[in-house]
This record gives structure tokens, sequence and C-alpha cells, in this order.
């Protein structure tokens, strides 16, 4: 058990030091001693996500860091080592459910629509942008009033 979690230590070291690369999910398999399958399944086990989804999440938020220092578009997609801006677009878009230029400008004229609802499991609330759902969360009545969960 301890022998996987040092793998997958290692694999998380390694997609850190080596993410404006992007490596592919053989190479990180190969880097820890393990098959591609063997790899993706461990990986997600104890990481809870992907090691592509791993991979994204390290990858938006260096990309956040250079969009908050007001580099172009196009240089911060060359210093993160996507291919373009399209692939920071789909980035963006994916992870964080907006697209790169409203966030490097602070999120101005983004609108986010948000309603509640009711669900088996309680009230709920729901928030989107014009691209898709970007938060929902439960809301819990207490004596203090509504606390979202």
């Amino acid at each position: 058990m301890s022998y996987d979690y040092d793998r997958i230590e290692k694999a998380i070291i390694f997609l850190r030091e080596n993410f404006k690369s992007q490596p592919r999910l053989d190479e990180v398999a190969a880097h820890i001693g393990l098959s591609s399958f063997h790899f993706q399944k461990m990986f997600t086990k104890w990481a809870g996500v992907s090691p592509k989804n791993f991979l994204q999440f390290i990858s938006i938020e260096y990309l956040k860091r250079l969009l908050k220092k007001k580099k172009t578009l196009s240089d911060v997609s060359h210093q993160a080592g996507l291919s373009g801006t399209g692939r920071l677009h789909d980035l963006f878009v994916n992870i964080e459910e907006m697209k790169p230029g409203e966030y490097k400008n602070g999120c101005g004229g983004l609108s986010i629509h948000y309603s509640f609802g009711k669900t088996p499991y309680g009230k709920i609330l729901i928030a989107s942008t014009e691209i898709d759902v970007c938060h929902t969360s439960f809301i819990m009545n207490n004596e203090n009033g509504p606390k979202q969960l």
C-alpha cells in the first residue's frame, strides 16, 4: 500500500516539475515503472482525478498567474507549453467555464446566472455562465438562516 503511495507521489512531483512539456500518460507511467493502464487506474484511485485532469489543473493555475501579469494570450499559451491559443481557450472553457480573455480582464462583463431548486437531497444552488454550469452547492438551513455547503 505505501509502495503505491510512493509511486503516486513520484508521479505528482514529475507532473508538477514537467507540466510545461505536457507529458503524455505513457511518459509519466514509464517514469514510475508502470504500464499506462495500471498507472491511470492507480493514479485515479489515489488522487481522485485522472492524470490528464491533474495536469490540466496544474496548467490552469500557471496560466492564471501568467494572465494576471497581463501577458498576451499567445505568450501565455507558449510559456505554458500549449500548442496555441485554441488549446488555451479549450482548457479555460473546460476547467473554469469562462474564456481566457474574460479571466484576463478580471471577469468584467461575465454574467453569472443563478437559481435555486429542490432535489431529493435538499435545496440546491446552481450558477452558470453562457458556457456552462460553473457552480453547484446544497443549501442547508440552520438557526442562523441558509448556509451553503
